[in-house]
C-alpha cells in the first residue's frame, strides 16, 4: 500500500492506539491500520512499546505518535465533523464527551486525549452561507449561546 502524500500526525502522550480504536468505533469510514513499535528505548517509550499507529478518521489518513508527556493540543487544530441532523450530532458529541471528554462552546468539544472536535450540523453551515444575512446573523447569535448545537433552535433562528 502506497502511503498518503499528506498525513495528519497527532501527538499523544502514550495512548495513540486507544484513541485510534475509539475513533474507528465512533465514526464511519474510520479504521485502525498498522502499529509500529519502538526499535529501541527512547525518551518517550521503551523498546517494543507502540511508537506509532496508522489510522483513518472519516476518510482522513492520520498517524498517532506516542511522543510522551509535555505537549499540549490547542484549538488551532480540530477535526470538524459535518452532521446531517440532531441524532447524528448527539451521537458524536455524546461519544466524545461521554468518553472522558469535555464540552466547550459553539459545537466544540475535546476528547479525553486533548484533541479538539467541532461537531457541526449542516443546518448551521448552510445558515451561515445564506444570502439572507439577517437570518445568518440570527443563526450565528443562537449558536453563540450553545455548547452542543441544537439543530431545531438554529432552524428556528433562521426562520426568525
Amino acid at each position: 500500500m502506497t502511503p498518503a502524500k499528506n498525513t495528519i500526525c497527532i501527538w499523544y502522550e502514550s495512548c495513540a492506539e486507544e484513541a485510534a480504536r475509539f475513533y474507528a468505533q465512533t465514526f464511519p469510514n474510520s479504521s485502525v491500520g498498522a502499529t509500529h513499535r519502538a526499535p529501541s528505548d527512547n525518551p518517550s517509550s521503551k523498546e517494543g512499546d507502540v511508537l506509532t499507529v496508522e489510522f483513518t478518521v472519516l476518510g482522513i489518513p492520520c498517524i498517532g505518535l506516542n511522543g510522551g508527556p509535555g505537549v499540549e493540543h490547542s484549538w488551532a487544530f480540530s477535526f470538524q465533523v459535518a452532521t446531517a441532523d440532531q441524532a447524528e450530532t448527539d451521537r458524536y458529541w455524546n461519544a466524545i464527551v461521554g468518553n472522558g471528554g469535555e464540552e466547550s462552546q459553539c459545537g466544540w468539544c475535546k476528547d479525553k486525549w486533548g484533541i479538539n472536535w467541532q461537531i457541526t450540523p449542516t443546518a448551521l453551515t448552510e445558515a451561515f452561507k445564506s444570502s439572507d444575512r439577517a437570518a445568518a446573523k440570527r443563526a450565528f447569535d443562537a449558536m453563540m449561546t450553545m455548547k452542543k448545537i441544537d439543530v431545531a433552535a438554529i432552524e428556528a433562528a433562521v426562520r426568525g
